[in-house]
């Protein structure tokens, strides 16, 4: 049984069909930009890449993933081609640096603001933390094999020879600010994967254009490759100035230099078809002549907290750790963040939360059980490996991760676990059970995680929300005193709170 899988470059569900003959698949996933921890959000893009790996695995493939770290010129305007306003490494330099005028730096940050590789390497570290504990495999494996999560500033080099074979080819130019630019005009393929017309874009449709640079470029929707700046926090020299390369480059030329020409799957979360994936596509088939750069394109979509937008201010923005210090479990947390299927808009809730709790905790008990009784014999296969082929059908249908999980609970509803069962002449055992219910978690990886949680009440979480409402309505209406009673109330219950442009947000601490 193959997978069908949705390709966005298409619009269609396809078979997949790798490159290689052998059957192994050639994976990149657009991994974090370490500069700050990464939110849930992102999280649900990085563990639905990790589903459709695992899916591949278990349905017999050998997959070579990379997720690269951005540690340099991703912008805060991704709507931008060019990547409009700062740096994200020097937006957290910035952040860092006032916290520690104010005395106010994070808890468990000890780096020096001053330095971008150093923030880079702590919260690249961080990361690592959180998708270990989350069973990200790619995470899993970096101690092993460290080139699988490239950070671009290991490979300047070969983005500048990227940049000179694009110019060579016809495919960018220098503008005269200095900027080298990739020529979309050049590539009539263009807007292809987001369904952006160059038409379009060059009125400003399908996609913001920079307003002070379009007088300049050849194309409004022209973007950039590298940009000379000599005050830039991270540079180096190139044969167009010192300066910093383009997001949209790091991600082709990582991919080029560690799978190749023409790879079998490219993911990310859905916003990043346009620009960034389109221009990915570009750049590498500009410079490589191939069909295509990936062959499939894999996108998730957003994640909502209690039906809204993730927002500090609304007190819906939350880390890995944000949730942990609430006394969720990492396997909860990759269960709620992973059961909605990928090309739908999935609801974060605590309540969502606890349900996977729940369901994990029953399952820790059918595994405990068919531990116990592994050797006890049965006649023919149990409702568990009978369920196998109907699993393994649900994920191969575009991985319809919840038929698959009802596939697993249905099986388990048939299984009496209240009285040990009794020795029956067969050919299996109750150890060929746990072994299929073994199997299907390879896939949903979740039995091996930490289930522990503190089971956080309920009341007093409502309560805490509340009361940092009643404060934000305090500090609004100018009454500092009650401010300062509602925050000390706080304390007194064992929750800090922190203060920053985009709202509040609360963890608990040790008492």
């Amino acid at each position: 049984m193959g997978l069908e899988l949705h390709n966005t470059l298409t619009g269609k569900t396809e078979a997949f069909k790798p490159l290689d003959v052998s059957g192994r698949v050639l994976f990149y996933t657009c991994g974090p930009t370490v500069y700050d921890y990464a939110h849930i959000g992102n999280f649900r893009s990085f563990l639905n890449a990790d589903v459709l790996r695992r899916t591949l695995e278990f349905l017999g493939h050998d997959v070579v993933h990379v997720m690269n770290i951005t540690d340099v010129g991703h912008m805060t305007d991704d709507a931008v081609a060019d990547g409009g306003g700062e740096d994200k490494m020097e937006v957290a330099a910035k952040r860092l640096q006032e916290a520690k005028k104010s005395g106010a730096l994070p808890a468990g940050v000890d780096i020096d603001p001053n330095d971008p590789m150093a923030i880079a390497e702590f919260y690249a570290q961080a990361f690592l933390e959180d998708g270990r504990l989350l069973g990200l495999k790619v995470a899993i494996e970096a101690d092993d094999h460290p080139s699988r999560l490239p950070r671009p500033t290991q490979y300047v080099e070969a983005m500048i020879g990227m940049v000179s074979s694009l110019i060579d080819r016809g495919h960018a130019y220098v503008a005269s600010d200095g900027v080298v630019y990739f020529d979309v005009q050049s590539w009539p393929d263009y807007g292809q994967l987001s369904g952006n017309t160059i038409e379009a874009l060059r009125s400003g449709e399908g996609g913001r254009v920079d307003m002070q640079t379009q007088v300049i470029k050849r194309h409004p929707a022209d973007f950039m490759l590298w940009k000379p700046d000599s005050t830039h926090l991270m540079r180096w020299p190139s044969p167009w100035g010192e300066g910093y390369p383009g997001w949209h480059l790091e991600c082709s030329v990582m991919a080029r230099e560690l799978l190749g020409d023409e790879i079998d799957i490219h993911s990310g979360g859905e916003d990043n078809i346009f620009p960034h994936h389109e221009c990915e596509i570009a750049q590498s088939r500009g410079v490589t002549g191939c069909q295509a750069f990936a062959r499939y394109w894999f996108h998730t979509r957003h994640l909502m907290v209690d039906g809204t937008k993730m927002s500090k201010s609304g007190g819906t923005f939350f880390t890995i750790r944000d949730l942990l210090d609430r006394g969720a479990s990492p396997a909860a947390i990759r269960l709620e963040l992973v059961r909605t299927h990928y090309r739908v808009n999935s609801n974060f809730t605590f309540q969502g939360l606890r349900d996977a709790q729940r369901q994990i905790d029953r399952w820790h008990r059918v595994v405990s059980w068919l531990q116990s009784h592994a050797s006890v014999t049965c006649d023919g296969a149990g409702p568990l490996t009978q369920a196998l082929p109907s699993f393994k059908s649900a994920l191969s249908d575009d991985l319809n991760i919840a038929g698959a999980l009802g596939v697993i609970n249905s099986a388990i509803g048939e299984l009496d676990i209240s009285e040990p069962p009794q020795d029956v002449e067969g050919d299996s055992t109750w150890g060929c059970e746990l072994e299929s219910f073994l199997a299907m978690d390879t896939v949903i990886g979740v039995l091996n995680l930490s289930s522990e949680t503190t089971h956080v009440d309920t009341d007093q979480t409502d309560q805490i929300e509340s009361l940092i409402r009643a404060r934000t309505e305090a500090r609004a209406a100018r009454d500092w005193g009650r401010a300062d009673e509602i925050r000390d109330e706080l304390l007194e219950m064992g929750i800090a709170i922190k203060d920053d442009p985009e709202g509040t947000s609360w963890q608990r601490v040790v008492q």
